[in-house]
């Protein structure tokens, strides 16, 4: 499993910019950036929706105004799923960016398979990366939304 002072394993994740697919690298996500990203088990479920991606929607200027380049939400899901979740909670502010096979989810060893729920998925977290490196990692224990959320986030920063 990934921890702080590790650096980010080279992945290449999607995302919907402009109704164009694009193949973003984690290398150009990372390095020489301050970057905040938050992971979430699925689109469009409960806890998601109502609390995670909210929660950083809400706070995402003073979180960019702490030095933040950009701000990720992260899901084993596909690029459109997640764009279509982020226009309907108005996360203009957030790069929305799909694991779509669990790959990079698999590498930094947060991954959890939820069998037919969804097959493998992440498990919830957020992490303060700084050019390419973790500085700081909250990891979500089953079931449990305490120390992931955007107020904690901002509060590290």
């Amino acid at each position: 499993m990934i921890s702080e002072g590790a650096t980010m394993p080279e992945a290449t994740l999607s995302a919907l910019v402009d109704g164009e697919m694009q193949n973003l690298h984690t290398n150009n996500l990372f390095n020489d950036k301050k970057v905040v990203m938050f992971a979430v088990p699925g689109a469009f479920t409960p806890t998601c929706s109502q609390a995670h991606l909210p929660g950083y929607v809400a706070l995402a200027d003073k979180i960019k105004a702490k030095g933040v380049d950009t701000i990720i939400c992260l899901s084993v899901n596909d690029a459109f799923v997640m764009s279509e979740w982020g226009k309907q909670h108005n996360a203009d502010e957030i790069l929305m960016l799909a694991d779509g096979n669990g790959d990079f989810t698999q590498k930094i060893g947060l991954d959890m398979d939820t069998d037919t729920f969804g097959g493998i998925r992440s498990v919830r977290y957020s992490m303060l990366i700084e050019d390419g490196v973790v500085k700081k990692i909250n990891i979500e224990d089953p079931g449990r939304f305490e120390v992931s959320d955007a107020e904690t986030m901002l509060k590290s920063l």
